[in-house]
């Protein structure tokens, strides 16, 4: 089932996901929702609370489901080592339209459990290592705008705040 993507300034987006404690079939569900709503949108990867569930999962897919065995779930992730860093362009899913280079290290391990529970660690460089770092700081309650110079920030803002008063945000 197709979920609604929340938008900034929602306030569950700037807020900490709940840690998840049941590994049962709502949770399975959810991330099956969530892959099908981030194909539709065209994303690589979405975040529990951007679908307005305070809970600590995401689910991350370079290949936007042309692989389904690269589909990656992450249910209480941290990551655990941070190694050099890239400047690359991101955007996200809850504030379209907005496209900014930020830094982010270039390699990370990530620790998460899976769906079952099961802890596991997940290795990500370039790519990857944007996603996961993207990902999980939505679960910290921080978005990527706030990850921008404070010139680019408030420009950001500012065009936000002018769809927003146009009715087209």
């Amino acid at each position: 089932m197709k979920l609604m993507i929340v938008k900034y300034p929602e306030p569950v987006l700037s807020q900490p996901g709940e840690p998840v404690t049941d590994f049962d079939a709502k949770l399975a569900k959810l991330a099956e929702d969530m892959f099908e709503t981030m194909y539709a949108a065209q994303g690589i990867g979405l975040a529990a609370p951007q679908v307005a569930v305070s809970k600590r999962l995401t689910v991350i897919d370079l290949s936007q489901g042309k692989e389904p065995d690269k589909k990656i779930v992450l249910v209480n992730p941290e990551i655990i080592v941070r190694e050099g860093r890239q400047y690359e362009e991101e955007g996200c899913l809850s504030i379209p339209e907005i496209r900014e280079k930020v830094v982010r290290a270039a390699k990370v391990r990530v620790r998460a459990q899976d769906l079952k529970g099961k802890w596991f660690e997940l290795d990500g460089d370039e790519l990857l290592a944007r996603a996961f770092q993207h990902e999980i700081d939505h679960l910290d309650g921080v978005l990527f705008i706030f990850r921008m110079s404070a010139l680019k920030r408030d420009l950001a803002l500012r065009r936000i705040r002018k769809m927003q008063r146009e009715g087209t945000w």
